[in-house]
């Protein structure tokens, strides 16, 4: 085994940024972060099963070596509100509370219960958190992320 065999890294990643000649990707089980020193086609929300290297001389970049899956997330909100199942358990559980759910099916259901009027300001914070691609990024087969919400339950769909 060569020194870059040992220095390799496989893994699930997320793509947070990309340029033209460049990109950034954070492993979803670790949260370390790897800056390819060129693109290799990805775009931000792709999720890579992937073999990276670091890149000569210097190593401060890196370079994907095999990618085993690619899948694009997506995330939105919906116009639809929160199930009736949902919109129980946000009844049932203090503001702030979150209980997970896995989706019949694939997937998972997050709901989250917010002050009323904070319903809004929530379900932002929920579309612009890095946070919610990395979870979808690690579930097998979720590529769409939907939010619905109404006055006091955010629902954090992750769908296939």
């Amino acid at each position: 085994m060569s020194d870059r065999d040992a220095d390799e890294k496989t893994g699930r990643f997320l793509v947070t940024h990309a340029e033209d000649d460049s990109a950034v990707l954070k492993n979803v089980d670790d949260g370390q972060v790897h800056t390819l020193g060129e693109n290799p086609g990805v775009e931000p929300g792709d999720v890579l099963d992937a073999r990276l290297a670091p890149e000569p001389p210097m190593e401060l970049t890196w370079v994907v070596v095999e990618v085993e899956s690619r899948r694009s997330l997506s995330v939105e909100r919906s116009t639809e509100p929160p199930t009736a199942r949902e919109r129980d358990i946000g009844e049932t559980q203090d503001e702030g509370e979150i209980t997970r759910e896995e989706r019949a099916g694939k997937g998972e259901i997050h709901v989250i219960t917010v002050p009323d009027d904070r319903t809004d300001e929530a379900v932002d914070d929920v579309l612009d958190d890095e946070g919610t691609l990395v979870r979808a990024a690690r579930m097998d087969e979720v590529v769409r992320v939907e939010v619905r919400a109404e006055s006091g339950v955010v629902a954090v769909r992750y769908l296939p």
